[in-house]
């Protein structure tokens, strides 16, 4: 079995948020040449914030990395699944207004000490 990052996304709009990162993971999974690389959950809403998840396929970011050489060492974050968040933050700053991605384990330790 495949290794997989789940992303925590936080959104004011689901539509554009999942649509968009629907967009570019296709792009993404086009330019690795990957198959069925990820699912986006449908979201709940609460407090006038949509919470969804996007599980990654582990395979399609490590062909990323491949593909992207040393710029992909240049993305901020300790990792490739920090670097991957980065990369796919700077993929839609410009066109979805007020999201937020974390890795989905990290969020469920008891560091945070909500969970």
């Amino acid at each position: 079995m495949q290794g997989r990052i789940n992303i925590n996304v936080s959104s004011i709009d689901y539509d554009k948020t999942s649509k968009e990162i629907k967009k570019q993971l296709t792009l993404l999974k086009e330019m690795v040449h990957g198959e069925n690389d990820f699912v986006v959950t449908d979201s709940e809403f609460a407090f006038g914030w949509h919470f969804f998840v996007v599980s990654v396929n582990m395979d399609i970011v490590q062909k990323l990395a491949v593909q992207m050489g040393s710029d992909f060492n240049k993305l901020k974050g300790k990792g490739i699944e920090k670097k991957f968040l980065s990369w796919l933050t700077n993929k839609m700053e410009q066109k979805i207004p007020r999201f937020k991605l974390a890795i989905k384990e990290e969020m469920e330790t008891s560091k945070y000490g909500i969970f």
